[in-house]
């Protein structure tokens, strides 16, 4: 009787240990859902600065589910992520120092906005 309580609390104890996955986290179901997509280049202007797509995020809309993307200005090895401004239609280059780029908003583009290739600084656009 002695040895059945030390023998129950090891086997317990290593029990305990064994890593169970959560009953709510379920693995993705294809493996496009369980990777990012790759940053990309969108656009190069003439002297040098690039325009990439880095983040996603997943959404739906009336139209169905589509992937937005954030954006990011490189320049001279500086990264410059563009804040608050995911997309889903490519930026258009203006200039040398200015793009635009559509906010979108379930799978939807919505307002314009300028974004300065310098600082990476977004002003919705005015029409």
């Amino acid at each position: 009787m002695r040895l059945r309580a030390p023998l129950t609390s090891v086997m317990l104890g290593s029990l305990a240990c064994v890593e169970r996955p959560a009953e709510h986290d379920s693995p993705p179901s294809n493996q496009a859902e369980r990777r990012a997509p790759a940053d990309s280049l969108v656009a190069t202007t003439s002297g040098g600065t690039e325009i990439w797509y880095t983040l996603a995020r997943s959404d739906s809309g009336p139209r169905g589910l589509c992937t937005d993307r954030a954006l990011e200005i490189r320049r001279a090895g500086q990264r410059t992520p563009v804040p608050l401004l995911y997309t889903g239609t490519p930026p258009t280059l203006l200039d040398d120092t200015t793009m635009r780029a559509r906010l979108s908003d379930k799978c939807t583009p919505g307002d314009s906005y300028l974004v300065d290739l310098r600082t990476g600084r977004p002003v919705r656009e005015r029409r």
